[in-house]
């Protein structure tokens, strides 16, 4: 596999596994704890999430500011625009976001370290996406942060407006969020 710092904010990590394929279609290893751990993936991974979006979905930007969870994301159907944005006011990127499109083509991961909000719209008319998580989900600690917030500026690939949660509408601006030290 190939293990790829991201450009912009060098924690994430983007992650391609050898696919093996033929007319039967395909097999890769999706984590094996030995070779992620040497690649800086550190777990435990404690908690397994699936979610199933239609196209123009937009999820995020969630973090959690206490129990903060590290999230190995894959598409398992579809394909997804991922992104992860730095929510750690001591980092110099703080504030700075990445973007990388995550399909079931291209088998690519993306490993969002804690202190780093994370979402996704859907590019595809159905996505699945699987995403191991380093501690378990409490929604008591989990925050928003506005989708479309300027100070971040994220280049969404949305050809309309996005179908949003409730949650995600009341996102709240990078600068009135609570976030990481």
């Amino acid at each position: 596999m190939n293990v790829i710092p991201d450009a912009k904010l060098p924690d994430v990590l983007r992650i391609e596994p050898r696919a093996f394929g033929d007319a039967r279609g395909f097999f890769f290893e999706s984590h094996q704890v030995e070779r992620y751990t040497a690649a800086g993936i550190v777990g435990p991974f404690v908690q397994d999430n699936i979610s199933r979006s239609a196209r123009g979905t937009l999820r995020g930007l969630h973090f959690q500011i206490e129990r903060s969870q590290a999230k190995l994301v894959q598409v398992i159907r579809g394909a997804i625009f991922d992104v992860a944005v730095d929510v750690r006011k001591s980092s110099p990127t703080f504030g700075h976001w990445t973007g990388h499109v995550l399909s079931d083509e291209n088998h690519h991961q993306l490993y969002i370290p804690v202190g780093f909000a994370h979402g996704f719209c859907v590019l595809s008319e159905v996505a699945d996406v699987l995403y191991k998580c380093t501690d378990t989900y409490f929604p008591q600690h989990e925050r928003a942060i506005q989708w479309n917030d300027p100070a971040i500026g994220i280049a969404w690939p949305l050809e309309v407006p996005p179908i949003l949660s409730v949650k995600d509408q009341q996102g709240k601006p990078l600068a009135d969020a609570e976030t990481f030290a």
